[in-house]
């Protein structure tokens, strides 16, 4: 089976493959090889290599980086870091999705841009350079490609989204959703205090701050620091 012409991709991520038949199995969605039943292997086995990979990557970097965050704190940065929206937009960085070997269903219904296939593929694709090119390797094209990512850490942007780590956790192991209120507001209009309240999965965490958002990070984040002791 002929290969397409990868070199643009190649130059896209800064990294040239010695085996070009490892980067293609990383290109190639189920889909694609449900209609092609010639031997050919999905690339799902490789995303599975890809997550591990890429979660070891990150997580060093992250050590260097951030010498005085806690261990706690680490995971939960990596887990903004490493999470669909970050993958997928990582892959468009690199236009992953004019690369993606996809079944005739998947294109009609624009595969190619899917959130859950760009990462996906991404996740296989940090796995095919670590297996042409070695831990080096992929460690250079994660250090590249997140580089964005790794910078806005140093900003004022918060540190973690505590909403959004709340709802991933309980979607993903209780299939809930968290549900927000505003409980009090307090002081005058140029320095109001705010209060709400959180219930996910049969409990109630309260939060304040000092507009509607920070008082919801608030109590997100004591919501999703309870829920993670109690599954520890």
């Amino acid at each position: 089976m002929e290969l397409p012409d990868y070199s643009q991709l190649e130059e896209n991520i800064g990294y040239r493959f010695a085996d070009r038949q490892i980067l293609a199995t990383s290109l190639r969605h189920r889909s694609y090889v449900h209609e092609h039943p010639e031997g050919l292997a999905d690339n799902e086995r490789m995303e599975f290599l890809g997550d591990a990979v890429l979660n070891l990557i990150v997580s060093h970097i992250l050590m260097e980086r951030f010498p005085s965050l806690t261990e706690g704190e680490l995971s939960r940065v990596r887990a903004g870091l490493v999470n669909e929206d970050r993958l997928a937009a990582a892959a468009k960085s690199i236009h992953l999705g004019a690369y993606l070997m996809l079944g005739k269903g998947e294109r009609r219904t624009s595969g190619q841009q899917k959130k859950s296939i760009l990462a996906d593929t991404f996740e296989a694709l940090v796995a095919a350079v670590y297996l042409d090119g070695g831990f080096a390797g992929a460690f250079d094209l994660i250090r590249t490609q997140f580089a964005p990512f790794f910078e806005a850490i140093k900003t004022d942007q918060p540190l973690f989204d505590y909403k959004s780590l709340l709802q991933e956790l309980v979607q993903s192991r209780h299939k809930d959703m968290p549900a927000y209120e505003i409980t009090d507001q307090s002081g005058p209009d140029h320095d109001k205090t705010f209060r709400v309240t959180v219930t996910v999965c049969g409990f109630s965490t309260n939060g304040e701050g000092k507009n509607k958002k920070a008082a919801e990070q608030d109590a997100a984040q004591k919501a999703y620091d309870r829920l993670t002791a109690e599954e520890g």
